[in-house]
């Protein structure tokens, strides 16, 4: 079961600790990551079900290429990392 990770940037606002889901793709594990803490979903998650821009989705070590493309498969043994993704100039 893939192990899906909050960062604490978010985990301080709403905790969730590390938990492994049933899913196939990231998009399933996802949503059975925010059962668990449905309101982390407001700070993934905007109104179309995409990641947001100040958030970023790693794979094992792989970043998403995509914000709206979540059904990327996963295996038994994948980590799923969400993340605050930096910004500023």
């Amino acid at each position: 079961m893939p192990l899906v990770e909050f960062a604490p940037a978010l985990t301080r606002h709403v905790p969730c600790p590390a938990q492994r889901v049933t899913a196939g793709t990231l998009r399933a594990a996802l949503e059975a990551a925010f059962v668990a803490a449905p309101a982390l979903q407001g700070y993934v998650l905007d109104e179309q079900g995409c990641v947001r821009k100040h958030v970023a989705v790693f794979v094992n070590t792989q970043m998403i290429a995509s914000r709206a493309q979540l059904d990327i498969p996963l295996q038994p043994d994948d980590q799923v990392i969400v993340l605050q993704a930096l910004t500023g100039g």
